[in-house]
This record gives C-alpha cells, structure tokens and sequence, in this order.
C-alpha cells in the first residue's frame, strides 16, 4: 500500500465506474417493480442470482468467507464470524424492508430514505463518543430532518400509503446502518469481497423466508427483470461501490451517490408518471445535502 489512492491514482475512467455503478443502484427499484414477483423475494432473488458471480470474485480475491484470509492459517475468528452474520441479518432486513417501501412511494423518496444511514451513523457514533456535533455534523442532522419532514408530509398528502412507504425506506436505512456498523468491526479480517460474499450467503434466506411469512409469489413467470436487477444492483453497483470506496474521499462518494435519488426519480416520472411538488425538490434538495456531509464526515476509505 503505497501513498493515497485518492490522490494518486483515481483517474477519470475510475470516476466513470464509480458514476456507472451508482446509476445501476438508481434503476434497481424500478427492475423492482417491474419483476412479476413480490417485492421482497425479488430482493431474494437479486442476490442468490448474483451470489455466485460475487462467489467466484470473493475466491479469486484469496478465499470465501470461513476460510483462512489471504493464504494465512488463522480463520477469521468466531467473533467475527458472528458479526459477519449479524451483519447479514440487518442486510437482508435493510433490503425486505427498502423492497416493500419501493411498493408504497415514490421512487425518489425511496432512494433517498433507503441512503440515510449515513446520517443515522453519525448520531449513532455521537451517542456512542457521548460528545457535541461538529458543525459539519449538525448541519447534516439538521438537513436531514428538515428533507424528511417535507417529504413525509408531501407522500402525507397523497396517501398514507405513501407515507407508510417513506417509513419502511426509512426503517432499511436503519438497517443499512446496523448493517455497516457491524461491518467496521469485521473489515480489517475480511477483504470487501468476501465480505459481500459473506453478507448475501446470509442474506438470501433470511429474504427467502420474509418472502414466504408475508405470502408472496416467489416463483416468476418471466426472469428477465430479476436477472438485470441482480446484474445490475448487486454485480455492477455494489461491485462498483467496493472497488471506488478505495480510490475516492468520502465526499466524492457522497456527491456521487446523490445521482441516485435524481435517476429514481427520473424513473419514477418517465415510467409511472410520479410528479414532485416544489416541496418534494426542496425536501430531496435536503436529504440530498445532508447525505453528502455525512459521507463528508466519515473516515476516508483505505485501498486493498
């Protein structure tokens, strides 16, 4: 590991990949509502269709996961096998719950409270360090909840079901959050393939199983939609994500991510006609901020 990355080597075909795999993560709620299944078994059905792509990239990058890491005779460790599988967990919850919100609001709003768990880290790690904000800190907290409150109460006026879904996108930041905490713990044993492995490997029935309790159609009639959402949200966005967080500053990360919210929404007018008010711009307007200082705020990442 030599120098920054950040600095050295992240040329424009890099920021291309990077701008690629966020827009692959913006299209994957509308292969959601495409697929003729329910929406939390097309999560299901995203990552055991791409588990074995992820499988294959995870061995060739020094073993799957519960194996020694690196050609080293240590194993990862019970402890962090645990926390791997904890962190599974809460990914497979993030997604059921993010699926069901995608069925109930607006593509948009959907994105951008499924990305919230940047700002949820923050206050976590505030409770946690038991310290006053920092300025940059307080500025995304209050960002946050200003973009939220105009957005729930703009899905207010359309429906309850609206804002029932803003909810449950809300509820999988939550998750994501709990999701990416356990994994700080588990990132320097583990290289972020085989973490990716790890976390699908545990993920996939636990959707499995949310699928079958709320009694919906697993089976398709038509694959196309679900294999382009796990090409596309799970091969090329999320293998796009891991490999730019080692070459980027967080800021970078964060503006990039904020095309997701745009390209949903996009989406979302282009194929069901959803129209946002002044006050749903000026509430994505804010989410969108708040999420670029927390991801601002964050440790940069380091690459392996």
């Amino acid at each position: 590991m030599t120098g920054s990355p950040a600095v050295q080597g992240a040329g424009p075909w890099r920021f291309a990949v990077l701008l690629v795999g966020n827009a692959a993560l913006a299209l994957g709620p509308l292969f959601v509502r495409l697929a003729d299944t329910g929406p939390v078994a097309a999560g299901f059905w995203r990552l055991a269709l791409a588990l074995p792509i992820i499988a294959l990239i995870a061995w060739r990058q020094g073993g799957l996961p519960g194996g020694a890491a690196g050609g080293s005779r240590d194993g990862p460790g019970r402890l962090v096998i645990w926390l791997a599988l904890g962190a599974g967990i809460a990914f497979g919850l993030d997604i059921a719950s993010w699926h069901l919100g995608i069925e109930r609001t607006r593509l948009g709003n959907a994105a951008l409270f499924g990305n919230s768990g940047s700002v949820i880290i923050i206050v976590w790690g505030l409770i946690i360090a038991r310290r006053a904000p920092f300025r940059g800190e307080v500025a995304a907290i209050a960002a946050a909840l200003a973009g939220a409150a105009l957005l729930m109460g703009g899905s207010l006026e359309i429906s309850p079901r609206n804002l029932a879904g803003d909810a449950l996108s809300l509820l999988a930041g939550i998750f994501y959050a709990l999701y990416i905490l356990l994994l700080r713990h588990v990132r320097p044993r583990m290289t972020s393939w085989r973490l990716l492995c790890a976390s699908s490997l545990t993920a996939t029935p636990v959707l499995l199983l949310c699928a079958v309790m709320l009694g919906e159609t697993i089976l398709p009639r038509d694959w196309t939609w679900l294999v382009v959402l796990a090409l596309s949200s799970q091969v090329v966005g999320q293998g796009a994500l891991v490999y730019a967080l080692g070459w980027f500053r967080p800021l970078v990360i964060g503006l990039a991510l904020l095309t997701q919210p745009a390209l949903a929404a996009l989406c979302g007018w282009l194929v069901f006609g959803e129209v946002l008010s002044p006050s749903d711009i000026a509430g994505m307007v804010l989410m969108a901020a708040a999420l670029a200082l927390a991801r601002a705020a964050q440790p940069r990442a380091v690459k392996t």
